[in-house]
């Protein structure tokens, strides 16, 4: 019997191997943390368990409190439900009531940016130690000299963040259960919804459309609403065998640290210093003096030298000079002139809040104004000049023009207006006769003449009227609003003499004419009955002929015709 070869493929040669990175191989073991994944089942299961567990639909029918079973819709179902607007069982009955939903997309969540460079080799992760394992069992580790522990720690990828959209709806009997329903739903809106001990996801409910049909002679009540889900992704393809795994461990190798003592004479170590101090001014001990004959000295310098420069009115003799503290660098600091208390001193230009000049009272010149000035000698002032106290004249004042706001003593002016008070509470009284040439303004109207018109026709704004032009005017307007009065008091009531069908319906009577001013009395003026019936407006119309008041119906507006045996009655502006 021949031998059977078993073939075998070429090994690769080490230039051509990928890299390995052993840091990856290693044998999970029991007890230690399992790799992540999030799929999508999980964030539908979580909304599934939410429903069911925490929401808990239910509604009350025929006196018993009925489950509302919620379901997952599959392409086939959720056609169905959007072409029929109801859902059936295998027996074809209308399922009431039940909740449908599905996952209609989804889209990155770019609140929380991620980038992972490259998915095959994660570079965002979370690092979590593992405090205690079979390796490291203890943590007071600071009785164990020169041992430093192995720690344990672990990578974990992070997720793919997600914004999952699902569409909702919900088919009740009757409104109240509906309404008992979107209450529970929306009230757990803005809430995470999952598992307990598991992964939860924020979800948002933003409106509920409600709509109302029939189907089979029932009716059917329909509310859809739209769940956003803020989820994550870690796909559990990733967790094979040759990796790269979402959780990756990570282990520090142990130390044991060596340390050594070396002893070494005193006395060598100060003349290694080059000092000539005794031990005891040292240490504090009676011990020989070292190194009293060495002539060494110890020069410290500085890794980065500074130096000092001069600035705005300070002088520096070697302004910018470096010390290292190698060589000795003498510095001179100084101002251009002296500043002492007893010194003269001179500057171009002074700002200040105020400037204080010791005498009594003190003499003090502040941006709002000077206090306590005392002139000797003359004051020549070439701006305005406020001054809010009183002022107090020896002599003479000599002026071009006087603006006053308040005086209490005759005053003779020129030329110039002439202001008088500054309140209204001040009192100014003639004696004598007042001729005014020009106009006068009251209260910032402007007069400028007195009418006598008794017509008043002209509306002048800035005229005022005589005691005979307002009289004469007044008693015009008392005479027409008698007229007036006794027009707008004119209401009688009448009833039709005669009725000529089909429209026509005639009174005697005379309508009453309407006064100038006023608008020309119109049918708007009667109230109109036809047996007890009032009868419309804008289906009549009146008519003055002679002594003949007519009433003219349009029968297509109004809906009848007149009879003969019509009784109608007329309530409005007569003459009697």
């Amino acid at each position: 019997m021949a031998d059977i070869k078993l073939a075998r493929n070429k090994p690769l040669p080490r230039s051509q191997r990928p890299e390995l990175n052993r840091a990856r191989q290693y044998k999970r073991e029991q007890g230690e943390p399992d790799d992540i994944s999030v799929s999508l089942m999980d964030m539908d299961g979580a909304i599934m368990y939410y429903f069911e567990n925490v929401i808990k639909p239910m509604v009350f029918e025929n006196g018993e409190q009925v489950k509302v079973p919620v379901m997952y819709a599959s392409p086939e179902r959720w056609y169905s439900i959007n072409k029929n607007g109801f859902m059936r069982d295998s027996k074809r009955r209308i399922i009431l009531p039940v909740i449908a939903f599905r996952r209609t997309g989804m889209e990155k969540d770019d609140t929380i940016a991620v980038d992972k460079i490259d998915p095959q080799d994660p570079k965002l992760f979370y690092t979590f130690e593992r405090k205690y394992n079979d390796r490291n069992r203890y943590d007071n580790f600071s009785i164990q000299q020169g041992l430093m522990p192995q720690r344990e720690y672990y990578n974990v990828a992070v997720p793919d963040y997600m914004v999952l959209n699902y569409d909702f709806i919900i088919f009740t009997s009757y409104i109240e259960q509906m309404n008992k329903l979107v209450e529970r739903i929306n009230w757990s809106a803005g809430s995470y919804w999952g598992e307990p001990g598991k992964m939860r996801f924020k979800t948002n409910i933003e409106s509920f459309t409600d709509t109302t049909e029939l189907a089979d002679a029932d009716r059917i009540v329909k509310t859809e609403f739209s769940v956003s889900l803020k989820g994550y992704l870690i796909p559990d393809s990733f967790n094979d065998i040759q990796g790269p795994h979402t959780t990756q461990k990570y282990l520090t190798p142990k130390r044991l640290l060596f340390g050594s003592d070396v002893d070494t004479p005193v006395a060598s170590a100060m003349e290694q210093l080059g000092s000539t101090e005794p031990l005891e001014n040292i240490g504090g001990s009676s011990l020989s003096t070292l190194g009293q004959t060495t002539d060494r000295t110890l020069i410290s310098t500085l890794a980065n030298s500074y130096s000092l420069i001069g600035g705005a009115g300070v002088d520096i003799i070697n302004s910018g000079a470096p010390y290292d503290g190698s060589s000795v660098v003498s510095q001179t600091i100084s101002i251009p002139q002296n500043v002492s208390t007893s010194s003269n001193v001179q500057f171009n230009a002074i700002t200040a809040s105020a400037l204080v000049v010791n005498s009594t009272p003190n003499f003090t010149i502040k941006s709002t104004g000077i206090e306590n000035l005392l002139v000797t000698g003359s004051l020549t002032s070439f701006g305005d000049m406020t001054i809010s106290g009183d002022a107090t004249i020896g002599g003479k004042i000599v002026a071009e023009e006087f603006h006053t706001e308040f005086v209490t003593s005759s005053v003779i002016f020129a030329s110039g207006s002439t202001a008088f008070g500054d309140s209204y509470e001040d009192t100014h009284e003639f004696t004598g006769s007042l001729d005014i040439s020009g106009s006068w303004a009251l209260n910032g109207i402007v007069i400028n003449r007195v009418s006598n018109n008794p017509d008043l026709v002209n509306q002048d704004q800035n005229a005022l009227v005589t005691e005979y032009a307002a009289k004469t005017y007044i008693d015009g307007v008392v005479a027409a609003a008698a007229q007036f009065d006794g027009y707008n008091r004119k209401q009688f009531v009448k009833m039709s003499t005669s009725i000529t069908p089909p429209n026509i319906a005639s009174f005697t009577a005379v309508t009453a004419s309407a006064p100038i001013g006023l608008t020309s009395t119109t049918e708007n003026d009667f109230l109109f009955f036809v047996n007890g019936q009032y009868m419309e407006h804008d289906a009549i119309s009146i008519q003055q002929d002679g002594a003949t008041f007519k009433l003219i119906v349009d029968n297509s507006g109004i809906g009848y015709d007149l009879e003969t045996d019509d009784e109608i009655v007329a309530w409005g502006k007569f003459n009697s």
